[in-house]
């Protein structure tokens, strides 16, 4: 295979990769949780969460990608022993989400297949394993995230000509919704930070790396990557926020106590809707398992150049302990969750934050390079305000566990 085409797929692949982290188990969770209270107006809460999103990514790409150096080593550029805090950030946060995303992908064998979730545990995180098993895993990985992120888009929009959903609604309420704005922005602030907060906004840019597409000359290259990765996320999220509103929007009460988008499905189709259910919540799980293990791996192996020349055996045991963990606790571990939820909330800002800051500094992006000034203001804005919701969720939480 030449070098260009190595260089495409791996573009194409980032994307996936970081657009499918950004959808696991949680994200479908969340987002049919909030429809079911919110209606038609969740879609105001995308549009928000997906502009927010996409200016984080194309700063924090740019820089990373420019620079040639992954996240932890641009931090400790800004300031030394900064990247080993972001490390120790992203891999804790990324292990206990790891957690919950093989639980997702036991829920979505058990729907799709009526498997016990035990053995749902094992399969998942058996599949993911497969993955960085063979020679050539980050080619794998690509094709892996890109053949999953079309199964849901697929399956998606299945359900939607099955439940039609009321677009004209949607379409209304995304620009003038009929909610008032104290009741959606907790939902823009918990979407965004499920949805770029943790290893996720590191996902695709450290995948570009690994792949040489580092430098100036390729910033076209990095811009098209990120854009099809924000369009293929928001996508995504639209189809799925249309599916389940055609189910809510039929007066249907939604079950939120254990699996709510599963639940929308069965109602809006009823068994085969079930299943559909099922083949996309695994697909999300898959795709975040192996999407977290790669990504927090990635932050370990610049520190010992054993981890990076085994790095494969590293994501594979990543996947492993996440695994057994999940097999021990047997049930979602709240906990956990509640602390990594918080911790994920704080990485976005301080993550942007680095980037914005090692935009400016020759030492790390070069002389001849010139970050684009409107990046830089609207990237502080949502350093701003994903920082006061960080810090205020991070209190709140963390004060729930003592």
């Amino acid at each position: 295979m030449s070098n260009e085409k190595k260089s495409s797929g791996a573009i194409l692949g980032a994307a996936f990769l970081m657009a499918t982290s950004a959808i696991g188990p949680g994200f479908l969770t969340q987002t049919a949780n909030f429809i079911s209270t919110l209606g038609a107006s969740f879609g105001f809460v995308i549009l928000a969460s997906v502009l927010m999103a996409a200016f984080a990514q194309v700063n924090i790409w740019r820089v990373l990608c420019v620079s040639g150096l992954r996240g932890q080593d641009v931090a400790n550029k800004v300031l030394p022993g900064l990247g080993y805090v972001l490390a120790a950030l992203i891999v804790i946060g990324g292990l206990v989400f790891n957690i919950g995303n093989v639980g997702g992908g036991a829920l979505g064998f058990n729907a799709l297949l009526g498997i016990p979730t035990k053995v749902g545990i094992i399969l998942s995180g058996i599949i993911a394993i497969l993955v960085f098993v063979v020679k050539n895993a980050k080619a794998a990985m690509d094709r892996v995230a890109k053949i999953l992120g079309g199964v849901m888009i697929a399956v998606i929009l299945v359900m939607i000509f099955i439940v039609k959903p009321p677009v004209g609604d949607a379409l209304k309420n995304t620009f003038v919704p009929s909610a008032p704005f104290s009741n959606l922005s907790p939902a823009i602030l918990t979407l965004l930070g499920g949805t770029v907060g943790g290893y996720i906004t590191f996902a695709g840019a450290h995948r570009l790396i690994d792949a040489g597409v580092t430098g100036e000359k390729a910033l076209d290259q990095v811009k098209k990557s990120s854009v099809t990765g924000i369009i293929v996320a928001a996508i995504v999220r639209v189809l799925l926020f249309l599916a389940v509103l055609g189910v809510v929007a039929t007066g249907a009460e939604l079950d939120t106590t254990v699996n709510p988008a599963a639940d929308a499905f069965l109602k809006g189709a009823g068994q085969i809707g079930y299943r559909f259910a099922g083949l996309v919540i695994l697909c999300a799980a898959i795709t975040s398992i192996i999407g977290a293990a790669y990504t927090s791996v990635s932050f370990l192996k610049t520190f010992h150049h054993s981890i990076e020349e085994h790095e494969n055996a590293w994501v594979i045991g990543f996947i492993v302990f996440s695994s057994i963990i999940m097999l021990v606790v047997g049930t979602t571990p709240a906990q956990l969750l509640i602390i990594a939820g918080a911790v994920n909330g704080l990485i976005l800002p301080i993550a942007l934050a680095i980037c914005l800051i090692a935009a400016r500094k020759t030492s790390v992006v070069g002389s001849s390079y010139r970050h684009p000034t409107w990046l830089l203001v609207i990237g502080a804005v949502v350093v701003v305000v994903s920082g006061y919701v960080g810090v205020t969720t991070f209190a709140s939480n963390f004060s729930k566990l003592f």
